[in-house]
């Protein structure tokens, strides 16, 4: 092997490359005479389509590859870098399609690579040669979910949209509400930007096309076909679906397809570190849409067997962690053991301020010893504080988890619980917990993990969870449950956008930028660097 080559190879980090494919006197990607075979052609076009993955092209050295095949009879030296360079950008991109460029534990993500299921990029590689058909080997390489396919249609139309005229132009300030005094568009009114909020509506897809014109002139109202259009992209970005434009839905509409170009990438990219359905059940919680899914396995793929609304942790103290694990166990009428952190900052302070809020509501210390107390000391109350002691919530119609928690062992104490404030979920924004997740429908989520345990009637899982006595039953078969953060997706056929509430994209696009250059991929042979 030239020394060049070997030294440019290593600086790639291709170590583990020169172990498994040496340099062999017939390239792979090149004829007899150094030209480039069709392998090598199809090669460099799906490197430069890279960015309908939402992934960079310039990663793989795509534009420089493309280059130096067009260069017929090149020497053997030139050919042999060449090879080894297009064997590592074709590599690299698999692995990047199917794990994601950045690891995702950089950016608040939990997830075990272990579980997201492995790829060899190199046995694939080789495959989709010997079968002349790269584009096998992006098939393979890509994570085998429907929601990335649709995400990445989503990701053409938006870049359609880019430099559209309609975002050209800011929209007017809105009028001032007649029967509040806010801003906000109601209808039957008039309004400066209305015929450039109908281009933008219409360009969006949320407007029917060719109505543009009929709000042209300062005549046009907000009439009903347009509410409708506002309507529908209320609720394609979580907001209050009711038809009047206020200030949250004009800067929603005031986000350029360019911007959200990034963010669909952002998803995809997420989309790459989500775990794998591994068995008949897995429970998906997406924090920025508030929204619980359990998904199955059956004899027509994987379907959505219940679905429900949460409240996950506050975005400014207590943010929800990402991770997967198993759920093993499912507590009927728990009690509620309250966090040293709760504790010190809410319940001990109300307690010294109202003594009788403890059996008031439940409460009681349980003491070094094991002997529980209903009334309020200040040692006991030091003892809390200091961990000696703990205090905890009786089962019961006040319990914080009201008749059920569904318990997946973490090092973050995290779990799905009931509520008694069940008021919440009406809320548009639900980032309201200390980071444990309430659901919505725990009697639907117990009877959906709860399936190969026949014994476990909808009666019965009623009966414990109103019984106020404590009850473990252990999950059989386990169920997994992923804690994801994807503020992008397609459902029914529409794409929806959800806030980064916990700044988790705007990591995410830093960490990407950040990337040494030496990651990012330059393929190129170390003459044309």
């Amino acid at each position: 092997m030239h020394r060049s080559i070997r030294r440019w190879c290593l600086a790639l980090g291709l170590g583990p490359l020169l172990a498994g494919l040496a340099l062999a006197a017939q390239p792979a990607w090149f004829d007899a005479a150094g030209h480039a075979r069709p392998e090598a052609l199809q090669a460099v076009s799906l490197l430069r389509a890279a960015d309908t993955h939402g992934l960079d092209p310039s990663d793989y050295g795509a534009e420089h590859l493309a280059e130096a095949l067009g260069k017929a009879g090149q020497p053997a030296q030139a050919v042999s870098g060449l090879d080894q360079a297009l064997t590592e950008a074709m590599l690299r991109y698999l692995r990047h399609l199917r794990h994601g460029r950045v690891d995702p534990r950089q950016v608040g993500g939990g997830f075990r690579p272990s579980r997201q299921g492995g790829l060899d990029a190199q046995a694939v590689l080789q495959e989709a040669l010997a079968a002349g058909d790269l584009a096998q080997a992006v098939h393979r390489s890509v994570p085998p979910l429907g929601q990335y396919e649709q995400l990445r249609q989503a990701l053409q139309h938006y870049r359609t949209l880019t430099g559209h005229p309609a975002w050209q132009q800011a929209l007017p300030a809105l009028p001032v509400r007649a029967t509040a005094g806010a801003r906000k568009l109601e209808p039957g009114s008039r309004y400066a930007g209305l015929h450039l909020l109908a281009r933008r509506l219409e360009a969006l897809g949320d407007l029917p096309p060719r109505t543009v014109s009929r709000y042209e002139g300062d005549d046009a109202l907000y009439d009903d076909e347009l509410v409708q259009a506002v309507r529908r992209f209320q609720q394609r970005h979580g907001l209050t679906v009711d038809g009047v434009p206020g200030r949250q839905t004009l800067a929603q509409l005031a986000v350029k397809p360019d911007e959200r170009v990034v963010q669909i990438g952002l998803a995809l990219e997420r989309l790459r570190w989500t775990p794998l359905l591994q068995s008949r059940r897995m429970v998906v919680v997406n924090i920025p849409e508030f929204v619980l899914r359990g998904y199955e396995l059956t004899d027509r793929g994987i379907r959505v067997g219940t679905e429900m609304r949460v409240i996950v942790g506050k975005a400014a103290r207590h943010a929800t962690p990402l991770f997967d694990e198993e759920m093993r166990f499912i507590e009927f009428s728990p009690y509620w053991n309250v966090p040293r952190s709760i504790a010190a900052d809410e319940t001990v302070p109300r307690l010294l301020r109202d003594p009788g809020h403890l059996d008031r509501m439940g409460y009681e210390i349980v003491g070094r010893d094991g002997s529980i107390h209903r009334l309020v000391n200040d040692e006991l109350l030091a003892d809390v504080l200091a961990g000696r002691a703990l205090l905890r919530q009786r089962p019961g119609p006040e319990n914080a988890l009201g008749g059920i928690k569904f318990v997946f062992p973490n090092r973050e104490h995290i779990f799905l619980h009931d509520t008694p404030a069940v008021s919440l979920f009406r809320r548009d924004r639900r980032d309201f917990s200390h980071g444990c997740i309430r659901v919505e429908d725990p009697l639907a989520l117990a009877r959906f993990v709860m399936q190969e345990m026949p014994a476990w009637t909808e009666a019965r899982i009623v009966e414990a969870m109103g019984r106020g006595e404590s009850q473990t039953v252990r999950l059989s078969p386990p169920v997994p449950v992923v804690i994801a953060y994807i503020t992008a997706l397609v459902k029914d056929g529409q794409v929806h956008f959800f806030d980064d509430i916990y700044g988790h994209d705007r990591m995410l696009q830093a960490a990407l930028k950040a990337r040494e250059p030496g990651a990012r991929g330059d393929t190129r042979p170390a003459g044309q660097r």
